[in-house]
Formats: C-alpha cells, structure tokens, sequence
C-alpha cells in the first residue's frame, strides 16, 4: 500500500456532519468517501458528475417576476386578514 498524506480541508461544519452520516449509512469514513470521489475524478479526468446551473422553467420565471410586482405595487393586489379567508376565497372559485 502507497503511504499516505494527510490533507486539511476548511468544512462547513453542518455539511461534514451530514456527510459523516451519509458515508457512515454506505459503510465508509469521510476520508474514504473523498478517496473514492478523487480516484473517480482522476479515472475519468474531472468531476465525476455532471456540474450545471440549474435554470428555472417559464412557469417559475413567471413566478418570481410576479413575486417582485408585487411587492413594488401592493396596493394593486387584494390581501387577505388570515390564511382561511384566502383559501375559502380559493374553494370557492374552484
């Protein structure tokens, strides 16, 4: 067996504690578990998933600017003194 190095990585500690967990649930150690993504990494030479951005679709685009006109013109949109009293305004157009 090749010796090893020892590596200092700067964690969001929630994150490590999630990924302690994870790794822990398949069997492995976090320092196996980084292991296995480098030797991936190397085999394939780069990431051994796909790295996107993640784009929202025209429904949620639409969405968000409503969102923003909304909260420039309120006084445009009707408003509501409690949960119950919009939705019974929703069952009943239903």
């Amino acid at each position: 067996m090749a010796t090893k190095v020892s590596t200092n990585l700067s964690l969001d500690p929630d994150l490590k504690k999630q990924a302690i967990d994870l790794f822990a649930d398949l069997g492995m150690d976090l320092s196996t578990a980084i292991s296995v993504f480098l030797r991936q990494a190397v085999r394939i030479q780069g990431f051994p998933f796909a790295i996107t951005r993640e784009s929202p679709n025209a429904e949620t685009i639409a969405a968000i600017n409503e969102y923003y006109e909304m909260k420039e013109h309120p006084e445009q949109y009707k408003r509501y003194s409690s949960f119950q009293e919009g939705l019974a305004e929703v069952l009943a157009d239903a």
